[in-house]
């Protein structure tokens, strides 16, 4: 059977601020049932996971240069590029900084473009199918919810 999914598990700093810090697991997920996102998976202490998608693109982009303008952003913290990264999450006012070694995150991208080469997505034969439920599914929760 072909793989469908791309995990790995990696080792972040949570900069509280910047005096504190402390590491967490994360998970990375890809699956090509939606080939545009990644999904991190934060596991904060004391708190249930939480799950952030966004795009893969942004992902690669970001450990090379400074990218996002929302309420993700990345970026390489030396502009020699195999330093760290940092993903800055938000939502409202309250933000959450995160820090990652490059190499893990080059290594899990690589195994998702193995899977899914950038710029293929829309190769996929059964993406749009996936795309239509879940956009069905989301303006029927909006009816029932409004």
């Amino acid at each position: 059977m072909h793989e469908s999914v791309v995990q790995a598990e990696v080792m972040m700093s949570f900069l509280v601020s910047e005096e504190l810090s402390f590491r967490i697991p994360v998970e990375l997920r890809y699956e090509t049932c939606d080939p545009y996102a990644v999904r991190l998976t934060f596991h904060l202490p004391g708190d249930a996971p939480v799950t952030w998608a966004f795009g893969r693109e942004l992902l690669i982009d970001g450990v090379g240069r400074p990218c996002g303008d929302g309420d993700v952003r990345i970026a390489p913290t030396d502009t020699e590029g195999f330093g760290d990264v940092t993903i800055r999450l938000q939502v409202g006012v309250d933000q959450a900084l995160f820090r990652c070694g490059t190499a893990p995150l080059l290594a899990f991208l690589d195994r998702t473009d193995r899977l899914v080469p950038l710029g293929q997505e829309r190769a996929l034969a059964d993406f749009d199918a996936h795309l239509d439920e879940a956009l069905d599914r989301i303006l029927a929760e909006e009816q029932s919810a409004g």
